[in-house]
Formats: structure tokens, sequence, C-alpha cells
């Protein structure tokens, strides 16, 4: 039997990157999938084939994570669609780099509202849902920089510090009810938001991992599969870095 086998997982910000690695990880293991983008193009409309194409129910929706409203109705049409959530991934992040003294207060409310408020909202709305079914696996995507804070990401840095609170919180309030939050902390993985990077700051990055290399989404879908699967039955609250060492 597969790890996830009929579960019901929604994954937020799964159109490309880590989020769309852990979408076809789930699927492989046997989760119905629904993944939300802030736009549903023909790229994402043949990943969500692919999916299918693979034995599961996959069906994508346009929504804003960062919209409280937004959230809420995604989390009732999912329902709606699958009859049940058991996987919540929140997942949707950006960046805005900049050092303290010149970020703007643009920026700042940007990378909070998509990175951590959607959090909020995501949970907010899928918490009456896992608690009727007495189940549930909520998973925040935080990073490295969350746990040890990094220069130039002051924004990004508090608000993945911030989700690694929330699923702290939730772990403790919901905990009763059978529902479970973690938080993964991804370090340097090659994605589309690291590939503009100069490629001798990449090897400077390589240097400081143990490893030696940049993680893959693909390593950080591995562990999503574990903390959303039963094989983590009794983990909550916790923190896993996915960092090849570097913050260890």
């Amino acid at each position: 039997m597969k790890l996830l086998e009929n579960k019901v997982a929604l994954i937020t910000g799964a159109g490309r990157g880590i989020g769309k690695a852990i979408a076809l990880k789930y699927a492989q293991e046997g989760a119905n999938v629904a993944i939300t983008d802030l736009k549903i193009d023909e790229s994402v409309e043949a990943f969500v084939k692919e999916l299918e194409a693979l034995g599961v129910k996959a069906k994508a929706y346009a929504s804003n994570a960062a919209n409280f409203e937004d959230a809420h109705k995604v989390v009732q049409e999912v329902v709606a669609d699958f009859g049940r959530i058991d996987v919540l991934i929140n997942n949707a992040g950006i960046t805005r780099d900049g050092l303290m003294m010149r970020m703007t207060e643009e920026q700042w409310d940007l990378v909070i509202n998509v990175n951590l408020k959607s959090a909020f909202n995501l949970i907010h709305a899928i918490t009456p849902v896992m608690m009727k079914q007495k189940c549930g696996s909520i998973i925040n995507m935080a990073s490295v920089v969350g746990v040890s804070g990094n220069a130039g990401q002051a924004n990004y840095s508090a608000s993945k510090a911030g989700m690694i609170g929330l699923a702290k919180s939730v772990a403790k309030e919901l905990g009763s009810r059978g529902i479970r939050a973690n938080a993964i902390a991804p370090g340097f993985i090659i994605t589309d938001m690291t590939a503009v990077l100069d490629e001798e700051v990449k090897k400077q990055w390589a240097t400081q991992i143990p490893l030696r290399r940049g993680g893959k989404p693909e390593d950080v879908a591995g562990v999503a599969v574990f903390l959303g699967s039963d094989l983590s039955a009794y983990v909550s609250g916790q923190v896993i870095n996915v960092c090849g060492g570097m913050n260890c």
C-alpha cells in the first residue's frame, strides 16, 4: 500500500518549484491532490493531467492564499470536490530581499502577507474541517533563515520564523482533536527562486553546506510525504531542517 493512499492534500503555490514537486510525490504515493496558484495557466493544467495519469484525482484552483476570503472559499471548494482534506501544505511564498535600512514598507507587507498571513488564512479555514474529521496534518513550509536569520532578508526571515511559531502553536491548540502541525525548513534548494542568483553566490552557498550541494525540490518533497503520512503519527510541533547539514 502506498504511504498516502486515498488521502486528500491541499497544497498552496504548487504551480512550480517545491510545491509542484510535493504535489507530484504525493500523487505518486496515492494521494488525491488539490493545488492552488494565483493563475491557472496551460502549464498548470498540463501538470494536473500528469497527476491524474498516476491514477489519482487532481484539480487546480486559482486562489490568492494571502486573501482571507479566497482561502476560505478554496477550502470549501476542495471539500465539496474531494469530500475531505487530510493534509494542508502552506507552501505559497515569495521574496523581496533588501537591507533593512533600504527595505520599503511595501516589501515588508507583501512578504509577510504572502508567506505568513496566507498560512493563517488556510489554517483558519481548514480547522473546522479537520476538527470534524478528528484528524489532519498541517505542514508549514518555513526556511532555515526562519531559524537562524539572514542579512538582507529581514522580511523573509520574519515570515518564516512566524510560520514556525504558528505551527508549534497550532500543534498545541489542536492536538487534542487529532490534528498535527509541523514545519519544514529548507536550506538552499535549487528552484526558479534561486536560479536567478549569480553563479559565484551559488558556489559560495555550496561551500557552507556539509553535503556540498544545493538541495532539490524532491529532497523537500520526501519529508513532506513523511509528515503527511501515518509514519509521522506521533510527530507534531516540530521543525525539520532540509538543508544538507547547513543548519546543524
